[in-house]
């Protein structure tokens, strides 16, 4: 039995390596997934999973007739919709930028300078922005004000704030999802250029024709790896940027969990929308896998 896990001698030193990683996950991700009976009983502490009585689907049929639940589901929707496409677009767009750079030194400038804001946590990163976009003694409220222009309060107009969040997340981590399609450039066949070059082909035609066609496959993939994150919509940055004032449109359900399981302490409600979130992610992830294969021919295997 010991021999059939690790495999035969050649790969049982690798099987070894991975075996502490392996029990971690096992312990932290697979384990606490018995934990979701709790969306199906009336739960309380002090009784346990296993004395909890037993209601059924009531705890889901409670959770989606809450009065702010699908206006929590929307702005989840939105603002992760939101952020997807930008992640892919923006970063895309940056590469093919930044590829044409020839002078290396600055080519590598432009690089550090745009991944160093992936490494900040989003508390740092919101209190730099709080502070930056404060509109009372912020250092862009300040230049505006210089100009004569008066900024608006992005963290704290409801109508702004979905579009801050995505503008925020944007300029923290396109640098660092760039990487991606930086490398798929990499690895485009060079003679393709010079056959163009021969046929007359211009920088654009060569970037419409050769460049665009050969990232379809990557944008894909990762078009389809972001579904999944459809109903996440970032709970770090939300989280720490949040305020009374945009409650309404910045509500996301990642921090409607949150209050009503350790706030609320209403653990088999928020459990129930713990487990509605990963039903909905899955379908998302499963149709758009569908779609990419239907009409892209992208297979994972």
């Amino acid at each position: 039995m010991f021999n059939k896990i690790l495999g035969n001698k050649k790969n049982r030193s690798l099987h070894l390596m991975i075996l502490p990683a392996v029990v971690l996950v096992f312990i932290f991700v697979y384990v606490p997934l018995f934990g979701n009976v709790m969306a199906f009983q009336n739960y309380i502490p002090s009784k346990g999973i296993f004395r909890s009585e037993w209601v059924g689907l009531d705890n889901f049929i409670f959770l989606f007739s809450l009065p702010n639940f699908w206006q929590v589901i929307f702005n989840t929707f939105y603002i992760s919709l939101m952020k997807i496409v930008a992640c892919i677009v923006i970063p895309v767009i940056f590469a093919l930028m930044l590829n044409e750079v020839r002078m290396y030194w600055l080519k590598s400038v432009v690089q550090t300078s745009v991944y160093l804001p992936h490494f900040l946590s989003w508390v740092i990163m919101a209190g730099i922005l709080i502070d930056i976009l404060s509109p009372a003694d912020g250092v862009i409220s300040m230049l505006l004000g210089k100009l004569g222009v008066q900024m608006p309060f992005l963290l704290g107009d409801p109508k702004l704030f979905p579009y801050t969040m995505v503008l925020t997340d944007l300029i923290k981590e396109f640098g660092f999802e760039s990487i991606v399609y930086l490398a798929a450039l990499s690895a485009i066949d060079p003679t393709l250029y010079e056959a163009a070059s021969v046929d007359g082909a211009n920088r654009w035609k060569k970037t419409w024709h050769i460049t665009l066609p050969s990232l379809i496959p990557i944008i894909t993939l990762m078009t389809t790896l972001s579904m999944g994150y459809v109903f996440t919509a970032g709970f770090d940055q939300i989280f720490n940027m949040l305020n009374p004032n945009v409650m309404q449109t910045g509500d996301i359900l990642d921090t409607f969990i949150y209050r009503l399981g350790f706030l609320g302490v209403q653990y088999s409600i928020a459990t129930a929308a713990g487990i509605f979130k990963t039903v909905v992610s899955f379908i998302f992830i499963a149709v758009s896998y569908k779609i990419a294969s239907k009409y892209l021919g992208y297979e994972v295997f």
